[in-house]
């Protein structure tokens, strides 16, 4: 079998490759759905593997900016990875991967992120586990904050108009703030988190969105549907969260208290940022019912220029022994400390870059990587120093499923 793999060099080659990786995943693509896509997804970006005429698979990525420790970075969000269930255990998902990787490095982006479909696939190719995400599904009649002095501020329902006005900005803020968050452009705002076709709703109502104001300045916001559920006169709903954020820990809190209190709820759920306040928050813990998931995989293109980008915590160095199978330019050794460059100097620490990862956002330490035996202690000491060194205030989350 002799498998073509090329980026779409036309308008009706994209549509052909989306048209593909959407058959991969057992769905079809509609023509509101290419509408919607072909507005933040370049040609260029987008892999599609052609068995002589047919396509047969697709990958692609969008070119994002990431927020990481001390600051941000350019990061190819991989997604639409799928291959024809004909052409599955062909290799064709390696040649994906191989002709991706060798793309984002030539575009002079450092790291790779994706949310995976399947979780054992990625790390073979050098991804790690970057930023869990908490799943909830809370029992709202058990939800109450402790020592609460009550509300503060108020809640408005807005229309889409002025949502495209509040909302943008408070992400942004809130973005600058979490390891792992994605900025957004104009077209994502209106082509996917404004956009509300029937087919996403899955027997839920419409979109609300709804600013928490505190003297009249918006600090915080939600976006939320309600699937509505009766048995024998009793309401049964579920509150599905798309997203609650405030720009403080107090603002953070006044949105959840508005979506807590929406009458006719039994069950809350959605994504919960690990970092939030908000099991601390509660005097029932348990009755938020959260479940650990992998989240953000995160794969280094560039390890030395991804070190750079990052900040650290104090001066004490250390050096890194970095294997990595997949891109060989990355293999080799780093000095991680005040600066970063490569070196020639005995290492500190050796570990695949798949496991570099996991630690790189502040997700995981050092430490916890020597608990799961997957880095090795060459120097006494070194996993405390490099522990410490990449210390970060808070875990990362990734409220973008792309």
């Amino acid at each position: 079998m002799t498998i073509e793999i090329r980026f779409a060099a036309s308008v009706d080659e994209l549509r052909t490759g989306m048209a593909a990786g959407t058959r991969g995943f057992g769905d079809e693509l509609l023509d509101d759905d290419f509408e919607r896509h072909s507005k933040t997804m370049a040609p260029d970006r987008f892999l599609t593997a052609y068995d002589g005429a047919a396509p047969v698979g697709a990958a692609a990525s969008y070119p994002f900016t990431l927020t990481i420790p001390g600051g941000e970075v350019p990061a190819a969000g991989v997604t639409w990875v799928a291959v024809l269930p004909t052409h599955r255990r062909r290799g064709i998902l390696t040649q994906f991967m191989r002709r991706q990787l060798d793309d984002v490095h030539e575009r002079g982006e450092p790291i790779a992120i994706l949310w995976a479909s399947e979780a054992a696939i990625y790390g073979r190719f050098g991804y790690g586990v970057a930023a869990p995400t908490l799943m909830m599904n809370a029992d709202r009649a058990r939800f109450a904050f402790r020592d609460d002095a009550g509300a503060v501020g108020a809640v408005r329902i807005l229309d889409t108009t002025e949502a495209n006005e509040l909302l943008p900005p408070l992400h942004e803020q809130v973005r600058r703030q979490i390891p792992g968050m994605i900025a957004r452009s104009a077209e994502t705002w209106s082509t996917y988190r404004f956009a509300d076709p029937e087919r996403w709703r899955r027997g839920a109502g419409p979109k609300f969105f709804a600013v928490y104001e505190r003297d009249g300045a918006p600090e915080g916001y939600a976006q939320y549907r309600i699937k509505e559920d009766w048995d024998e006169g009793f309401s049964r709903a579920e509150l599905r969260v798309h997203e609650a954020f405030g720009v403080t820990p107090a603002a953070t809190r006044e949105v959840w208290r508005f979506l807590f209190g929406i009458d006719l709820i039994v069950r809350v759920s959605g994504s919960l940022d690990p970092g939030s306040p908000l099991f601390l928050s509660v005097v029932d813990p348990r009755s938020l019912h959260l479940r650990l998931g992998e989240g953000l995989w995160l794969r280094l293109v560039d390890v030395e220029a991804a070190l750079r980008a990052r900040s650290y915590v104090g001066v004490d160095a250390v050096v890194l022994d970095v294997r990595d199978h997949v891109c060989a330019w990355n293999a080799g050794r780093y000095r991680v400390g005040s600066t970063v460059e490569r070196t020639d100097a005995g290492a500190d620490l050796a570990l695949d870059v798949a496991d570099l990862a996991s630690v790189y956002l502040g997700a995981f330490d050092f430490h916890a990587l020597a608990r799961a035996e997957r880095v090795c202690e060459l120097t006494p000491g070194a996993v405390d120093r490099a522990s410490a060194l990449f210390r970060t205030a808070r875990p990362p989350f990734c409220s973008e499923d792309f």
